[in-house]
C-alpha cells in the first residue's frame, strides 16, 4: 500500500509542477512519442462470459467475426475451455477480451464504452434493441442536438454502448 501511495503521490507532485512551470511561463518537460507502431485496442475483461459475449457482439454487425480465441486448458489457471486470450472485429475495430481466471470486486463502468456511429436509422434501431436486452438504458434512443439519434446503455454482459446516428 506505501507503493500505491507514493506512486499517487509522486504522480500528483508531477502534474503540480508542471501546472506551475506552465503558470509561470516555462515550458514543462515534453513526454517523448512514441515512434513505433502502436496500436490501441480496447479489451474486455469478463469472468466467465467472455465467449457469449464475443459471439453475441459479432452476430450484430455485418462484419462482425472472430479472430482468434485461445483456451485455458486442463491445467489452468482459469476453467478448462473458457477464454485465455481472444481477439474479435466488429465494425473495424478489433477488441480483445478474457475470462479472468481471478475474481475482481469490480466491474465494467459506465464510463467506458463503446462508441458506434451508426449507418442508418434502422441499425441504430436494431442495434439498441439487441445491445440492451436484459441490460439497462443510460440514455434512451432520442435527438439530443448533437446528432440526429443517439442512446447510451449497458448490456446484459456489462459493456457500455454508445450508439450514434450523426447529422448528414
Amino acid at each position: 500500500m506505501k507503493t500505491q501511495i507514493s506512486a499517487v503521490a509522486c504522480f500528483s507532485l508531477l502534474v503540480c509542477l508542471s501546472w506551475l512551470s506552465t503558470a509561470i511561463g516555462e515550458s514543462p518537460a515534453k513526454e517523448p512519442k512514441v515512434r513505433m507502431n502502436a496500436r490501441v485496442t480496447p479489451f474486455l475483461m469478463f469472468e466467465g462470459q467472455a465467449e457469449e459475449a464475443m459471439n453475441f457482439y459479432v452476430s450484430l454487425f455485418e462484419d462482425g467475426k472472430v479472430v482468434t480465441i485461445n483456451r485455458y486448458g486442463k491445467d489452468g489457471p482459469g476453467k478448462e475451455g473458457t477464454v485465455q486470450l481472444a481477439m474479435f472485429e466488429i465494425a473495424g475495430q478489433k477488441v480483445m477480451c478474457i475470462d479472468s481466471p481471478v475474481k475482481h470486486a469490480f466491474t465494467f463502468t459506465p464510463s467506458f464504452s463503446l462508441f458506434v456511429d451508426c449507418k442508418s436509422e434502422s441499425q441504430i434501431n436494431d442495434l439498441y434493441k439487441s445491445l440492451s436486452k436484459d441490460g439497462k438504458a443510460l440514455m434512451p434512443l432520442d435527438t439530443y442536438g448533437f446528432s440526429r439519434k443517439f442512446g447510451w446503455l449497458q448490456d446484459r454482459f456489462g459493456v457500455s454502448w454508445q450508439l450514434n446516428l450523426p447529422t448528414e
